[in-house]
């Protein structure tokens, strides 16, 4: 993600912007030819059709990671788990500790006025209390607040107090704000206002403050733009939604083996701020159970809820599946009610458990003891509802050994059917338990997973083979479930899938990233006999964005490009130009047979379009030279003119700015399908449409 305070450039413009690149240098279609390289596309050689799902997406709570890029609410630590502080904290600069990072409330006034409540509580541990005085403002104030102008901010606190008269105020600049006095009562009341600063900054400041006499308390506070819709940022919202993501895995991730759904249920200013120990970072639990299910009804996608089977118990996953499936006259779907949602929500995806055979996961046992308790959560969520499609925790030996495993020394790798070959106890244990097993895979960038000793060393490879590394990885799983056949035959019936429900590769926004997504979703169309979904970490990824402005990512429009204008069907695709063969140890993070397919250095994948009019034809250049080479379309004859669509920059580095004019743009164009051979540009991703005759 990109965070700077440059204005947003909104898709049309981008688009727009796109357009005037078309005349670059690096767009040229003059390009050197290599007239040896052949291709021939076998229409009528099919395999099962790419599912929307393959373009799906994963989020979790990290930090803040969907509180500041998802959700629009202004102030942090708006339950005041941290107290109030004297005089600011240094700002870290560990990643992670900056990802978990919130704005703290200090002191107007002497830090003595102020005492924090734990007997009589709103939410959480304590509540702020101000002793007053008449000769000065007393309370406390937040900084560093994004604002934007054009709408106003609606806000709403919860206070009490002996009739002190409160001011919400809202500063900015030298000496400018807006302001809303609130009288106090005995008894929590909670107060809606509205503020109008119309005004674009960084450098804000919102402030409770009172003078005179008594005091007042604080239970909980909250300031969001008008514009949100649900409480989601009205601007990442549209464009989560023009990504047309068909199924969303969330809330985790790590995070949801010591998460609590209940705490995220309920009126918000009432749901306890935690602490989540798996990222060290406090929660408010604002976007919760509700919130995340009605975010994937906004923008029309499939929520796919993981639950925890950590800490958690499988009474709590069978209650959490009632509250969230079960109809307004069963106990949990009776509390989600009167919560507000009469209706059930309906998820049919399930995700039980994530990566439970990971050390790092709360609650991780061994395998034997695990698949029992699997077990039991899957018993007792089909009770309250059959019809759920349930996703287990997979543990292939290809994940197990680069990382993901418990690591014995000189014991590297692990075998199919070992103790540590979590998958296979999977299967043989919990056989009927799922319907898929999911799979996780993040190849770390520059390098290799040593087999002999069970560490990473550096590499260098060349543009090519680091955009090939996550195709690698998806390759070796598909390694790895050929094996799994020969020891459990009735995987060959198909029955059983496997969800690639988290993977990324170079998580800078950049071209040659955007060209490791194209070449990933290949290798992913090579498997649809069995890789049925993939989701992408982050989904946010799609996005640029700060806490008030945003844009598509050339992640997300590499997903776009993908997703509107490939096929459906893929067809066979043969070459004369074989990727080379593996020059490091076949297992880990190496595959029995390169990715990229046979027409070497180029990456080349086709499909059908479902009525079979339509044949795209989508090659990723992971190279800085342009390339051509001839190509026979067999059971195919198409029209004489074609379209195609060119996703590439100057550099393999370059990337597009927040606010800034595009340097890497799509580019449109006719072509003649008469010819017998493509032309490709350097560091690109072209999609080609060639219609039937």
């Amino acid at each position: 993600m990109t965070d700077n305070n440059n204005l947003s450039v909104s898709r049309r413009r981008l688009l727009a912007g796109s357009a005037t690149l078309a005349t670059a240098a690096w767009l040229s279609p003059a390009f050197a030819a290599n007239p040896g390289l052949r291709s021939t596309i076998y229409t009528q050689h099919t395999r099962p059709p790419i599912l929307p799902k393959i373009y799906g997406g994963f989020i979790e709570h990290i930090g803040n990671l969907i509180n500041h890029s998802l959700w629009s609410e202004t102030l942090d630590d708006r339950k005041f788990y941290f107290g109030v502080l004297e005089k600011p904290e240094p700002e870290p600069t560990d990643r992670r500790a900056r990802m978990a990072m919130m704005q703290k409330w200090l002191a107007v006034g002497p830090i003595s006025a102020i005492r924090l409540d734990t007997q009589n509580a709103y939410v959480g541990e304590h509540s702020p209390v101000v002793a007053l005085d008449a000769s000065q403002e007393r309370g406390l104030v937040q900084h560093k607040l994004a604002i934007k102008s054009g709408v106003p901010y609606k806000g709403r606190i919860v206070l009490r107090g002996d009739g002190a008269k409160v001011t919400l105020r809202l500063s900015w600049g030298e000496g400018q704000s807006v302001a809303h006095k609130i009288s106090t009562t005995k008894k929590w009341k909670t107060h809606h206002f509205t503020l109008n600063p119309n005004v674009d900054t960084t450098d804000a400041r919102f402030e409770i403050v009172a003078s005179g006499k008594g005091n007042f308390s604080v239970g909980a506070v909250s300031l969001m733009p008008g514009d949100n819709i649900k409480g989601f940022r009205a601007d990442t919202l549209a464009l989560m939604k023009e990504m047309n993501c068909q199924i969303l895995r969330m809330p985790g991730g790590n995070f949801i083996s010591a998460h609590d759904w209940e705490d995220s249920i309920g009126d918000p200013d009432k749901r306890p701020p935690i602490l989540d120990p798996v990222w060290s970072a406090v929660q408010p639990n604002d976007v919760g159970v509700d919130e995340l299910i009605q975010f994937c009804e906004l923008i029309e996608c499939e929520p796919f809820w993981c639950v925890n089977t950590g800490f958690g118990d499988p009474r709590s996953g069978a209650q959490l599946l009632e509250y969230v499936n079960g109809s307004a006259d069963t106990e949990w779907g009776a509390k989600r009610a009167a919560n507000g949602r009469k209706k059930p929500y309906g998820v049919k995806y399930w995700a039980v458990g994530n990566e439970m055979y990971g050390h790092w996961q709360r609650g991780h046992m061994s395998r034997d003891h695990y698949t029992v308790k699997h077990n039991m959560f899957v018993d007792a969520m089909r009770k309250v509802d059959p019809s759920i499609y349930i996703v287990a925790p997979g543990g292939f030996v290809d994940e197990m050994t680069t990382g993901q495993g418990i690591f014995i020394e000189g014991q590297p790798e692990v075998k199919v059917g070992s103790e540590r070959d979590w998958a296979y106890g999977m299967f043989k244990d919990s056989w009927g338990k799922f319907d898929a097993l999911g799979t996780h895979a993040y190849p770390p960038a520059n390098k290799r997973f040593d087999l002999k000793t069970g560490k990473l060393y550096d590499v260098d490879l060349t543009l090519n083979e680091w955009v090939h590394q996550m195709p690698d990885r998806i390759r070796t799983m598909a390694d790895a479930w050929e094996q799994y056949k020969k020891h459990f035959p009735k995987l060959n019936d198909g029955q059983v899938k496997v969800y690639f429900d988290e993977w990324a590769f170079g998580f800078e926004d950049n071209l040659k990233g955007a060209l490791a997504i194209g070449a990933a979703f290949h290798e992913f169309f090579r498997h649809t006999d069995f890789i049925d979904m993939a989701g992408f970490t982050m989904a946010t990824g799609w996005l640029n964005f700060n806490r008030t402005q945003s844009q598509l990512s050339l992640k997300g429009l590499m997903f776009q490009l993908y997703q509107q204008r490939f096929g459906t069907i893929p067809v066979e695709v043969t070459g004369n130009s074989p990727t080379p063969k593996p020059k490091y140890p076949i297992g880990g993070d190496q595959p029995s047979v390169n990715t990229g397919g046979d027409v070497y250095p180029l990456d080349v994948s086709a499909a059908l379009s479902e009525d079979g009019k339509l044949l795209t034809v989508a090659v990723v250049n992971g190279t800085e030279l342009p390339h051509s080479f001839s190509l026979s379309l067999d059971g195919f004859k198409p029209k004489n003119v074609g379209t195609c669509w060119k996703f590439t920059g100057p550099k393999p580095d370059a990337t597009n700015l927040l606010g800034q004019a595009p340097q890497i743009g799509i580019k449109e164009s006719a072509f003649n399908t008469t010819s017998g051979s493509l032309a490709v540009a350097p560091i690109s991703v072209e999609i080609y449409h060639f219609e039937r005759v």
